[in-house]
Order: C-alpha cells, then sequence, then structure tokens
C-alpha cells in the first residue's frame, strides 16, 4: 500500500514562493507516475502537474505552468513542487498522489493514492 506524505506548506505574501516535498513509503520508483493537485476554498480539486509518463517532461496545467516546476528525486522516492511568484487564487489544500501511468493532471479518476495535504495560503 502507497503512503504519501505531503509537507512545506505554509503561508506567504503575493509573489512568494513555497516548495512542496512528498515521500512516498511502499512505493517503487517507476512502478507508477505521480503528481501534485489542490482543492482551492469551495471548489473540486484538480490537478496541478504530474509525470505523465516515466522519463517524460512533466505536464503542467495552464494555471501553472511558468511558475510552479515539479521535479523528483527517485533515490529518496520523494517528488517536489516548487511554487513561485504565488497568487491568492493558488490558496488551497494541496495533495500529493500516485496512480498508474499515464496520470493526467486534468482528471484526478486515474489517482489510486493521496498523501493528506499541506494548505498553502497566500495573501497580500
Amino acid at each position: 500500500q502507497v503512503h504519501l506524505a505531503e509537507s512545506g506548506g505554509g503561508s506567504v505574501q503575493i509573489g512568494g514562493s513555497l516548495r512542496l516535498s512528498c515521500v512516498a513509503s511502499g512505493y517503487t520508483a517507476g512502478s507508477g507516475c505521480m503528481g501534485w493537485y489542490r482543492q482551492r476554498p469551495g471548489k473540486e480539486r484538480e490537478g496541478v502537474a504530474t509525470f505523465y509518463h516515466p522519463g517524460r517532461v512533466p505536464y503542467y496545467v495552464d494555471s501553472a505552468a511558468g511558475r510552479f516546476t515539479l521535479s523528483q528525486d527517485n533515490g529518496k522516492n520523494t517528488v517536489y513542487l516548487q511554487l513561485n511568484s504565488l497568487k491568492p487564487e493558488d490558496t488551497a489544500m494541496y495533495y500529493c498522489a500516485a496512480g498508474p501511468c499515464p496520470l493526467r493532471a486534468i482528471t484526478t479518476t486515474g489517482v489510486t493514492s493521496w498523501g493528506q495535504g499541506t494548505q498553502v495560503t497566500v495573501s497580500s
């Protein structure tokens, strides 16, 4: 059973940065795909960025492209999401996710494991 543990959330001002981390246990790198999703207040959970397929460049949804960077350290079974140029609309609970490849950020239906989430709050 895959267990995902997120960390790195917090409160920042507009334009600030955060680095989210997700450590996966019970998971073998390359056995599936991982990514990040978020749930903004009053909204449904949505994708942010995923490793669509092993060896391929990350996929970003439009709101994340150019500001967020998804990376991974297979030796540590850890994925990271660097959040830059944060906006108030980025305020959300951010969830690490894993599932079979391809893992599409445009939908949550491919996710089979979720972390508990880490809160990101952006204020002026």
